[in-house]
């Protein structure tokens, strides 16, 4: 698909401390939303149950040794976060995926939305996504994901996640300028997919402990869920 403009996000996985002020800051704009439209929430916070657009991921792993003759130790661990949403990808499988047109890439932007009077909810989308993106609302029965604050977008603003990252670890803007501030980025660590499955918006400086993406050498600590 054809467009002017491409939205993105950058991540600096070495500044970020795994704090989730993102995540939180995501999951209370979920909140405003719910208001503005009328819907519940649970003492103040948004009830939609384990439904997280941006996620803050630990990744981990290595292992030690000891020298039975010297006594010496020797290890390789390792451990760095990944603080990941959305990558409003230029080949969206979720979009292919979908039976009825509701999830779509805008062309003003290349912002990737649903069009929930379009969703039956079959969840194709997240079957799809392997960032884990499109996320079921289960009592409307309609998908949901980030996207891109596109309303704060409008006002010149950015996404909340980057605006409340302490670390200034995030920042979003069309990928041209995005290129522009921070290079091509040293492509995507472990624990994401390969890039080559979607396309993604998405520019990334390594933890100087970056796995290669797709690698087996650690393992996932999922985020609190909030």
């Amino acid at each position: 698909m054809n467009q002017s403009t491409q939205y993105g996000f950058y991540v600096d996985t070495t500044k970020c401390t795994g704090c989730k002020a993102c995540h939180v800051s995501c999951k209370d704009r979920q909140g405003d939303l719910l208001r503005a439209n009328n819907k519940p929430l649970a003492n103040g916070v948004p009830s939609l149950k384990g439904v997280t657009w941006r996620r803050v991921y630990e990744y981990c792993g290595g292992s030690w040794s000891v020298d039975p003759n010297t006594q010496t130790y020797s290890q390789d661990v390792f451990a760095y976060y990944m603080s990941i949403g959305c990558n409003h990808c230029s080949e969206p499988v979720c979009v292919k995926a979908c039976p009825t047109g509701a999830m779509h890439k805008r062309r003003e932007d290349g912002l990737v939305l649903v069009e929930e009077s379009l969703c039956i909810g079959c969840e194709s989308c997240a079957r799809a996504c392997p960032y884990d993106a499109p996320q079921i609302d289960r009592e409307r029965k309609v998908m949901t994901k980030c996207d891109g604050c596109h309303e704060r977008l409008a006002e010149g603003r950015q996404p909340v996640c980057v605006e409340s990252c302490p670390m200034r670890a995030l920042d979003f803007d069309t990928m041209d300028n995005l290129r522009a501030k921070y290079g091509d980025g040293d492509g995507h660590i472990a624990p994401l997919p390969s890039e080559s499955i979607t396309s993604p918006n998405l520019i990334i400086k390594a933890n100087r402990h970056g796995q290669p993406a797709g690698s087996g050498a650690g393992k996932v600590l999922n985020p609190t869920e909030v």
